[in-house]
């Protein structure tokens, strides 16, 4: 095969009529189509193997093989295929349940050249637009692995080590430092370390999907898991005049999951309770079981949320401007996270809130399947 018929679109032609098999296959070489044809089902499915065309015009009414089972073994086997029905006793019917088994699109004889142009131009048109699209897809992935690696390689390491330098100063190592030279080594300190947090915030969401976080899926018990967090956040909880409460159910399901990605979920959700709450508020954890997933509210007392902030709440880098004119803590990436861990495990995440009041964050996660 030479590469000038490497470059064509390939189009099989199936159809036990001979005069309508020449037909199509005269049209479609004129236009600059490789083309191959097959007389009945058997041929075609074995001809596809070694043809491996993009397009497939399949006649519905054959002996043998039918044209239906054709379609539906060939788009099996070739998924990127477009097929085409071609019948002569077409209805609605037919044409619609052609379609819901793979047809790009049909054709009802008789039909004239333009007619078989036309929809073979509108399946190429459409084979072309996908491929670019996964082209696309393909060069993005790359470019995204290819900055993490940046990332991680050219900004993380060198900033971790300034990090250092300040913690060397700080120490006195380099000699004693006077209040002034110690507050601003200080906020260096500080400045670093948010920019560190916020980076390792986003190599953590962009390495995150469903296969990577599925690889290391267990079963978990979410209350010890919350547990554990309430227990670890509870200085914090403390040094704000918070109090953390957590329910727990006498019998709850198990669910399964990557542990490390859904304690940082809670852990995100349980630290805005407390950092965005009044002294003397509470951040409570409840669960609730709801017949194939299980049900975790993560309520508090705080500021609340104004309306107009929801819809864009789990956006990264979203950050909402605090009306008592407190500095907002974090990376704006945390709900982010949290919403693509949560979707990654097949759950789904949500908020309700009233400003001045509290917010309750909702997580839906599927629950453990037995057997």
């Amino acid at each position: 095969m030479t590469s000038q018929e490497e470059k064509q679109v390939k189009i099989l032609i199936v159809d036990d009529e001979e005069v309508m098999r020449d037909s199509c296959n005269q049209v479609l070489k004129k236009s600059g189509y490789n083309v191959e044809v097959a007389s009945n089902g058997e041929e075609a499915l074995s001809k596809a193997d070694n043809f491996q065309p993009d397009i497939a015009l399949i006649d519905l009414k054959m002996p043998g093989i039918g044209g239906m089972e054709v379609l539906v073994k060939m788009k099996e086997k070739y998924p990127e295929l477009f097929p085409i029905i071609i019948t002569g006793y077409a209805t609605v019917e037919s044409a619609v349940e052609g379609m819901k088994k793979g047809a790009f699109d049909f054709l009802s004889k008789p039909f004239t050249p333009d007619d078989l142009r036309n929809v073979v131009a509108r399946a190429v048109e459409k084979r072309d637009i996908l491929r670019e699209m996964e082209k696309l897809r393909r060069e993005k992935k790359m470019m995204e692995e290819s900055f993490i690696t940046m990332v991680s390689h050219q900004m993380r390491s060198p900033l971790a080590s300034i990090v250092q330098f300040t913690e060397i100063l700080l120490g006195g190592y380099t000699g004693i430092l006077n209040d002034k030279q110690r507050e601003i080594i200080l906020r260096i300190k500080e400045r670093l370390e948010a920019m560190m947090r916020l980076i390792n915030d986003w190599l953590n969401m962009a390495k995150m999907s469903r296969e990577t976080l599925s690889s290391r899926f267990e079963d978990i018990d979410l209350l010890d898991l919350v547990d554990n967090i309430g227990k670890l956040l509870s200085s914090l909880a403390e040094k704000k005049g918070v109090t953390i409460k957590i329910s727990h159910p006498q019998e709850f399901p198990k669910i399964r999951g990557d542990k490390q990605s859904l304690e940082q979920v809670f852990i995100n959700l349980i630290t805005n309770g407390i950092e965005y709450n009044r002294s003397g508020g509470s951040v409570t954890v409840s669960f609730a079981d709801e017949g194939e997933y299980v049900r975790a509210n993560v309520s508090d007392t705080g500021i609340g949320i104004s309306k107009e902030h929801i819809p864009h709440l789990f956006r990264e880098f979203y950050r909402i401007k605090r009306e008592d004119g407190a500095k907002s803590e974090g990376t704006g990436l945390g709900l982010a996270i949290a919403k693509k861990v949560v979707e990654a495990h097949g759950g789904k995440i949500s908020v309700d809130s009233t400003p001045g009041k509290g917010s309750t964050f909702t997580v839906h996660l599927p629950k453990k399947q037995n057997g």
